[in-house]
């Protein structure tokens, strides 16, 4: 068992990171600071009390504060309260990092304007795991949280985020998400490129990948389980109109790699970077025979 550093932190709010699967994946740091708070708030108390017991960080008399969407009103004046004691307070939501779709944002920015010091123990996130397998452009990502419920409201959502340059990321529940990604295909284009990840760091971590068609027709005929995570690539040129694509790829294979070549057509072209390096390999093929 890891023996936690306990020792007397400043006075202050910690915005500490869990682990949104694999108990395992919390930071030394984080159990440092939960083992050391004067109080804890969490998103959900009894996850807090188990995340704790499974690592062995004592509670003593320390207490532990439920603080959510529900009762923050109530809730940040006594934890401000303890911040004017001098104590420290430290804050999580119920697996990954606060203020990422979770409870948090209110709470920091009033301790903040109050002068109250306000840092993290930065962790695990499912945004960034996600884009971590997702085999999805990584260079700029807009994470949007949760769409509306109203399927108009979310189509309308979705066309207005159509022409961000960057990869979309969204938090969905299970039971919407097969609908959700058939209004991004309608939406957005159904070839559009896209990831569904679900179940993250868990036993039965699974990333789905194809374009929103593709997507839209397996969930069809499955149904799923676990918070999912859907990316969708940003807009490209399709079609490929404004470019020769396959001439592009054989003047770039002249002085590139096959990989820096796909990479250099993809970002010209618009077109998803797996489909260019699909194009280049038969091109390879082709000029060998």
């Amino acid at each position: 068992m890891v023996n936690h550093i306990v020792k007397p932190l400043a006075p202050g709010l910690y915005f500490v990171a869990t682990p949104i699967g694999t108990a395992r994946d919390i930071t030394l740091r984080a159990l440092d600071i939960l083992a050391s708070a004067d109080v804890i708030a969490a998103e959900d108390t009894r996850s807090m009390k188990r995340l704790l017991d499974i690592h062995g960080v004592p509670l003593g008399d320390r207490p532990v504060l439920a603080y959510h969407d529900h009762n923050g009103d109530k809730m940040r004046p006594r934890l401000l309260a303890y911040l004017a004691e001098g104590k420290s307070v430290a804050y999580a939501s119920e697996a990954g990092t606060p203020l990422i779709a979770d409870p948090g944002f209110d709470l920091g920015r009033v301790a903040r304007s109050e002068g109250y010091l306000v840092t993290a123990a930065p962790g695990p996130s499912a945004v960034i795991d996600a884009l971590n397998i997702s085999g999805l452009p990584t260079d700029r990502f807009m994470f949007a949280g949760f769409l509306p419920n109203a399927q108009k409201a979310r189509q309308t959502a979705l066309s207005e985020l159509s022409e961000i340059p960057a990869t979309l990321v969204f938090y969905e529940s299970p039971k919407r998400v097969a609908q959700m990604i058939a209004d991004a295909a309608t939406v957005l284009g159904g070839t559009r490129q896209a990831a569904l990840c679900r179940e993250l760091t868990k036993k039965f971590e699974e990333c789905l990948n194809g374009t929103l068609n593709e997507l839209t027709e397996a969930l069809s005929e499955r149904t799923l389980k676990g918070e999912c995570v859907v990316l969708i690539d940003r807009k490209g040129d399709e079609d490929g109109e404004d470019m020769d694509v396959e001439a592009a790829l054989r003047d770039a294979l002249k002085t590139m790699s096959l990989r820096d070549a796909s990479e250099a057509v993809s970002k010209a072209s618009g077109l998803p970077k797996r489909k260019i390096y699909q194009l280049a390999l038969e091109i390879g093929k082709t000029d060998q025979n």
